[in-house]
């Protein structure tokens, strides 16, 4: 059975009315906003113009049941609207936040004790090269000296 969202409107041509189908419900209940050929009111329904509606739909796009979407907006909008879900939604928003936060601080401080480990070996590396030179420099004079003896 498939769902969806229409509205009653008027052929400009012949001023009968039709149901302009606006959106689809999905197999994963998600919903989409379509463009479709509108469909024919059945003979026994009576709907005024403008008039959004549900649609239930079989498998072979005929219309099975059409009932009034009040019933249904209400509903989304306790389900999903309301304060308290509201307030849930922001307080797991900022739950995620804060762990992203933290997530982020403890990179930043992997990221400084890393740093300073590199520039504590880079310090050593220049000091040992400063060593090595005093004592090439070392080795120098006392082969000068070696030769002259």
């Amino acid at each position: 059975m498939m769902l969806n969202l229409a509205q009653v409107t008027k052929k400009l041509a012949s001023g009968q009315l039709e149901l302009q189908v606006l959106a689809s419900q999905r197999a994963d209940e998600s919903w989409e906003v379509v463009e479709s050929d509108a469909l024919p009111i059945p003979e026994n329904m009576v709907l005024a113009e403008g008039v959004l509606v549900l649609l239930e739909r079989a498998s072979d796009q005929r219309i099975k049941n059409i009932k009034p979407v009040k019933d249904w907006i209400l509903e989304i909008l306790k389900t999903h609207l309301s304060r308290d879900n509201s307030s849930q939604l922001v307080a797991a928003e900022k739950l995620k936040i804060e762990k992203w936060r933290q997530e982020m601080t403890v990179q930043n401080l992997e990221l400084n004790r890393r740093f300073l480990e590199i520039e504590t070996r880079r310090e050593q590396l220049q000091e040992l090269e400063q060593t090595l030179k005093q004592e090439q420099e070392r080795l120098q004079l006392l082969a000068q000296k070696l030769q002259k003896d």
